[in-house]
């Protein structure tokens, strides 16, 4: 009897453990990865996003776990040797493979998009712009990866997917308050904000419209996200981005003093600029300047071979220069941004990011709780292309000349894109807050080209315990009457009560 009672007793006992141990233990995370390689005109970023395969309303939910930037420059680069496009971003592809679990790489997909850089090489060179995909693709095949495509994505999707992604880390498609904690002053009066989106090569404005019949349908798309419909209005700007528009503003500085130029029979000629520091000059060879899609209808033979760019540092002069950029003399529609393209009413907030970011930031502008007023910007950017350059470079000596050189330029060209392109004022500039980061996710079009993919990967099963919760509660509860059933009986056993023993005396 002993015997039979201690073995129930450990049975009992280890079942119990056992199904609570097993019905407790943590669920496996049922995690899916994705890479989106952004391939700009001046480099290319390789960024990690992973979800949870068990989606919302049908949208994975993504964030971004690691960024990696290819050393070099942007694919459209390699034109002259295509066959190093591909090569070029072994390292981050390497970087990729240590942050995915390598028993998920043979299912993780990796898209390369490529942007304005390659937009302006398929114009310029149609075969080298094939011969660069070319290369970078067989890179990406050889990578233990699940390869889908790299292409040259079209300026709607570019600003189409960027409005996604900032209102996706902002909250606006689930409800909830997400990031908005951190961004109080972001406070918009529709259900989304609007991407303002600066490239090197090109630039983008993208928004809900409210128009039910669009003048322009071209510029209209539609997305469903968390079981909601959007409809949205976005163009790109081709040759609009930073490094684009001052390309196209020294052609036209020349193109206005050729004839000057023309009987001059110097090697070289000088050419003063506002848009640069007192005291800064730069060499260009006229004949890669005109080799450009973005400044090829402005060519004229000159009698030298350089140009000679001398910097003044008048921010006026500066403005009055870029803004011959944007015709806005023809509009064909109720209301025009410029060149005669179809711009509904502003609406709501704007999340500007990438170059309009990235300067503003260096010229110490995005600090500040709430957005500053127009006058306050105005005045800083006018102050800092005042400054002479040796000044500049002085206090700067951590930044490439190149870049540096260009801040003045940039700060007065965004001025200029966003008062006289898109016709932002004094009264609404506010709307616009410059985002670099929203919590730990880069502000881009990558995320929201991954989210808006991932409507189209099937969701999976939610990993589930061994038992349901009605047999785990009845198994619990059978092990433990087993238990309290064989101490019941061990006890009356060792243990009679006074009326069995007198009964047997």
């Amino acid at each position: 009897i002993l015997l039979i009672l201690g073995f129930l007793f450990t049975l009992a006992v280890i079942a119990l453990i056992a199904v609570a141990v097993t019905q407790n233990q943590p669920l496996p995370k049922n995690i899916k990865y994705g890479i989106v390689l952004d391939a700009g005109s001046s480099h290319t970023n390789l960024y990690v996003y992973e979800w949870p395969a068990e989606k919302e309303n049908d949208t994975g939910v993504v964030k971004q776990v690691e960024v990696c930037k290819v050393e070099g420059p942007g694919i459209s680069g390699y034109s002259h040797a295509t066959e190093k496009a591909g090569p070029s971003l072994a390292q981050c592809l390497q970087q990729a493979k240590e942050v995915i679990p390598s028993a998920q790489h043979k299912e993780t997909p990796v898209y390369l998009g490529a942007t304005a850089g390659m937009r302006l090489l398929r114009l310029q060179n149609e075969s080298a712009a094939a011969k660069v995909l070319s290369s970078v693709g067989s890179t990406l095949r050889s990578a233990p990866f699940n390869f889908q495509g790299a292409r040259i994505i079209t300026g709607q999707e570019e600003g189409a997917y960027g409005w996604i992604t900032i209102n996706y880390l902002l909250g606006n498609f689930k409800q909830v308050s997400g990031w908005k904690k951190l961004l109080r002053s972001l406070k918009s009066l529709s259900e989304t904000a609007g991407a303002l989106d600066l490239g090197g090569a090109s630039t983008q404005i993208t928004f809900v419209s409210k128009d039910i019949y669009p003048e322009s349908p071209e510029n209209h798309l539609y997305f469903r996200l968390y079981g909601k419909d959007y409809q949205v209005y976005t163009h790109s700007f081709l040759c609009y981005g930073k490094d684009q528009a001052l390309q196209q503003k020294l052609a036209r500085d020349l193109q206005a003093t050729w004839i000057d130029f023309y009987f001059q029979t110097v090697e070289n000629s000088s050419l003063p600029d506002p848009c640069f520091h007192k005291g800064y000059e730069r060499t260009i060879n006229i004949s890669d300047f005109f080799k450009n899609p973005c400044t090829s209808d402005k060519k004229k033979q000159l009698p030298f071979s350089q140009l000679y760019i001398k910097g003044e540092g008048d921010y006026q002069k500066c403005r009055e220069n870029i803004q011959k950029l944007f015709d806005k003399s023809n509009c064909p529609y109720s209301s025009c941004s410029f060149n005669g393209i179809y711009l509904p009413p502003l609406q709501g907030d704007f999340g500007a990011f990438s170059a309009f970011y990235f300067v503003m930031n260096f010229l110490n502008l995005t600090s500040e709780p709430n957005p500053l007023p127009l006058n306050k910007v105005t005045s800083t950017i006018e102050s800092f292309c005042a400054r002479p350059w040796q000044e500049v470079k002085t206090a700067y000596h951590h930044i490439k000349e190149k870049y540096l050189s260009e801040y003045c330029f940039s700060g007065a060209y965004i001025l200029s894109l966003l008062e006289n392109g898109y016709e932002f004022t004094e009264n609404n500039w506010q709307m616009i807050h410059f985002l670099g980061k929203i919590g730990s996710s880069d502000a881009g079009w990558t995320l929201g080209y991954m989210l808006n993919l991932t409507n189209m990967i099937p969701a999976e099963e939610p990993a589930r315990p061994p038992l349901s919760h009605g047999s785990y509660v009845g198994l619990m509860v059978l092990c433990s009457l087993v238990l309290v059933s064989v101490l019941l009986f061990a006890w009356l056993l060792f243990h009679k009560p006074k009326c069995l023993q007198k009964g047997i005396v």
